[in-house]
């Protein structure tokens, strides 16, 4: 009998990892090696705030180093832990691999909050943080080079290639010890709304295939699309920002962490980014319904759903509500998912 006990990330990622080297002729010791993280670094390093010592936890994992450097995000969270960091690691060898992009998979984590530490108190921990990894040769130009991703961006890369430059005055290469720098610290232009805008031309591609099309319950092309967001972080809000004004898609819904704003006419979605970064929130808005239940607006009817923040969001507990593409009552061509990964699970197991 299958349990039907929601899989973990990690488990889920050994999921989709069981169904494709299902359909390769690999041998088993081949497989294992692919599978597992190469190395993972656990920091816990003190610094001295507010008139305290505060210890703070870190991650690097080193998945594969097949091809170096090594390529990998640094995300600040509190749910950041080992298994996700792995896992995250893991995926980041199987995207760039299959892209053929010469970089082996890497990635990074602080548990931490960052909303509840000023702007100099985090900077204080990232360079602490950084300066536990450089010194063992975790972030290096050659070797291991980390990114943005949630909970970080321009600022704290910058932070990390100077403490980098710092402890390594020799090399000529230091600048290149992380990338999505601002550009006044050598960064390249549109690296920020880089993410964004592929999920932008991911959906281009698809609405080119008329029989992908048909199969998600949809027609015609991306103007007049109804497109729910979950996360107005960088990547989110750019990929709505650009799906909006260049591909003439309605953006309906925008679910964050105080909730959802739901507009079927659509959201303006500049001003509620704006309204954010002043407010801290959705809570208040006043062009638009808001919803403290965001979950709620995650299963709303739409014709495009993005979640476009943490990972998991869709789950088994939810994914028979999710209403994307086909209209309200009829099946949806994703639902027989759900027996496929039990079974993965189980096999997994």
């Amino acid at each position: 009998m299958l349990s039907h006990a929601e899989p973990s990330f990690r488990e889920s990622v050994d999921i989709m990892f069981n169904r494709a080297v299902a359909l390769m002729d690999l041998s088993p010791g081949l497989e294992e090696k692919i599978r597992v993280c190469n190395a993972t670094y656990t920091v816990r390093f003190g610094v001295r705030l507010r008139g305290a010592i505060h210890t703070f936890t870190g991650y690097r994992s080193v998945h594969s180093e097949h091809m170096e450097p090594v390529k990998g995000g640094i995300r600040y969270a509190m749910s950041v832990n080992q298994d996700e960091v792995e896992a995250l690691a893991a995926l980041m060898t199987y995207k760039c691999a299959l892209v053929e992009a010469p970089f082996g998979g890497s990635k990074g984590g602080l548990c931490i909050d960052p909303r509840e530490w000023d702007e100099r108190e985090l900077e204080q921990i990232t360079r602490r943080f950084a300066y536990e990894l450089i010194k063992r040769d975790l972030i290096n130009p050659s070797q291991n080079v980390p990114a943005p991703d949630m909970g970080t961006g321009e600022r704290e890369m910058a932070w990390i290639a100077d403490q980098y430059a710092r402890m390594n005055t020799t090399d000529i290469n230091a600048k290149a010890c992380v990338t999505g720098k601002p550009l006044n610290s050598g960064g390249i232009q549109g690296r920020v709304e880089a993410t964004g805008r592929g999920v932008q031309f991911a959906l281009r591609e698809f609405f080119r295939h008329p029989e992908d099309i048909a199969k998600a319950g949809l027609k015609g092309s991306l103007d007049g699309k109804r497109v729910i967001v979950q996360g107005l972080g960088n990547v989110g809000y750019h990929a709505a920002k650009f799906l909006a004004e260049e591909d003439g898609c309605k953006i309906i819904g925008i679910i964050e962490r105080d909730g959802a704003l739901f507009d079927e006419s659509g959201l303006n979605v500049e001003a509620v980014r704006q309204w954010m970064n002043k407010h801290g929130g959705l809570a208040g808005y006043p062009d638009a319904t808001h919803q403290a239940d965001g979950a709620s607006v995650l299963e709303a009817d739409c014709d495009i759903l993005i979640p476009a923040a943490m990972e998991g969001v869709i789950n088994l507990g939810n994914a028979d509500r999710i209403r994307v593409g086909a209209p309200v009552g009829r099946q949806r061509p994703w639902l027989d998912a759900q027996p496929r990964l039990q079974t993965g699970l189980s096999a997994w197991r």
